[in-house]
């Protein structure tokens, strides 16, 4: 009897250092979903390059130096996007109908200090549980599972539909699984 206690023991001594060794290495896709930063490096979103230095036609026609102000290689993330949507910066007027799309909804002052306090509110209702915390895991599937849209669902309502798709592989969840 003291064999099969010892036996026992040996088993679940190995088996909580297997769990304690598969905690150690956090997967890359923990981390990118995480909220929290992974030590003080930088921060990737904050580096925006600056735009490519160009050599002017005529040396003359280059603008006067502001000393503190703006610089032909600042990034204009403003003007990039009215561009990108099919704009000309500065237009003013001339981008009325651009400007009356993107607010025909109504526009709220307080939308990001809105949606920062709702993301807040969300992740205190779903935080991790205790052993999700003590171990690392990733909670996000979880937590936005309601929130998912089923891709392969709209994939073939948008094909019934006439919609030119993309090709995409067959669902897995339809496919017979290999031996």
């Amino acid at each position: 009897m003291a064999a099969q206690g010892a036996g026992t023991r040996i088993v679940l001594l190995a088996l909580a250092g297997s769990l304690a060794l598969a905690a150690c290495s956090p997967r890359d896709d923990v981390r990118l979903r995480s909220d929290r930063r992974a030590g003080a490096g930088p921060d990737e979103f904050a580096i925006v390059p600056p735009k490519p230095l160009e050599m002017p036609a005529d040396l003359r026609a280059l603008p006067e130096p502001t000393p503190g102000g703006t610089n032909r290689t600042d990034p204009t993330p403003l003007d990039d996007a009215v561009i990108a949507l099919g704009g000309r910066p500065g237009a003013g007027g001339g981008d009325a109908a651009l400007l009356a799309a993107g607010t025909r909804f109504g526009v709220s002052p307080t939308v990001r200090a809105d949606l920062a306090a709702e993301d807040a509110e969300f992740r205190r209702r779903n935080r991790p549980r205790f052993l999700e915390r003590l171990f690392g895991t990733d909670v996000y599937n979880r937590a936005y599972a309601r929130q998912g849209v089923p891709q392969y669902r709209e994939l073939d309502r948008f094909r019934d539909a006439g919609a030119r798709t993309p090709a995409a592989p067959p669902d897995p969840a339809t496919v017979p699984a290999r031996r």
